[in-house]
């Protein structure tokens, strides 16, 4: 430690300070420390090197299950719809029901969806176009395959309604729902069209059954996409 003295002069008489100067020296470990250190910088650097476990293809059981989830999302049948109609003397109703839903009410099911009509006169004037949601009872049912067993068809009969279109009461009589099951797509749509065909085979619905076979036909929506 060295002592550094500084001088201030004044008109009086020089006065004289001494200030002590400490030199330090580095810090300096001692050796077990330095290689502790060392150490666990080593381990932390080998740490974020090691490689994780390895992520390999999927498993043949992952395979299947993501490949029967598609299947059951697949569309699984068709559907076509014409309606026939008429309004005043001679006037036709032509064009296609689009269903959306199907819901029970009233003693009865009914299909509620877009009524997509074309109206012309009795000499083939065109009267107009119009695109309407209604609500149409369904009736009856057929199919080409024998109760209980897997069926590619149902005939889905709906009608009769009355409704104003464009200003005309409009009646139609009937309207169809084709309902085609897509060979190979599994059995699950054909059992639904039997099952509706089997619930509308002329016995008076209750209450209860009528719950089922709105559940069935919208189910079968469903399939259809």
């Amino acid at each position: 430690m060295g002592v550094a003295t500084t001088t201030f002069g004044t008109h009086l008489m020089p006065l004289r300070i001494a200030a002590a100067v400490t030199m330090e020296e580095p810090m300096r470990l001692p050796t077990p420390a330095v290689a502790g250190v060392a150490a666990l910088c080593a381990a932390t650097v080998m740490t974020a090197f090691v490689p994780g476990p390895a992520v390999g293809a999927p498993s043949a059981s992952a395979t299947s299950t993501v490949s029967s989830a598609a299947q059951s999302d697949r569309v699984q049948g068709t559907y076509t719809s014409k309606v026939r109609g008429t309004f005043g003397r001679e006037g036709t109703v032509r064009g296609t029901f689009t269903p959306e839903r199907f819901v029970a009410k009233r003693g009865n099911v009914f299909a509620v969806g877009v009524l997509d009509a074309t109206l012309r006169r009795g000499n083939g004037d065109l009267v107009g176009r119009s695109d309407k949601i209604v609500s149409i009872p369904v009736r009856a049912a057929s199919t080409d395959g024998a109760r209980g067993v897997s069926c590619d068809i149902l005939n889905l009969v709906l009608g009769p309604l009355d409704l104003n279109l464009l200003g005309l009461e409009i009646h139609l009589k009937r309207v169809v729902l084709d309902i085609v099951a897509v060979p190979g797509a599994g059995n699950l749509l054909g059992n639904l069209l039997c099952a509706v065909a089997g619930l509308l085979d002329g016995t008076p619905l209750g209450s209860i059954q009528l719950l089922q076979l709105s559940n069935l036909l919208n189910r079968i929506l469903g399939l259809l996409g």
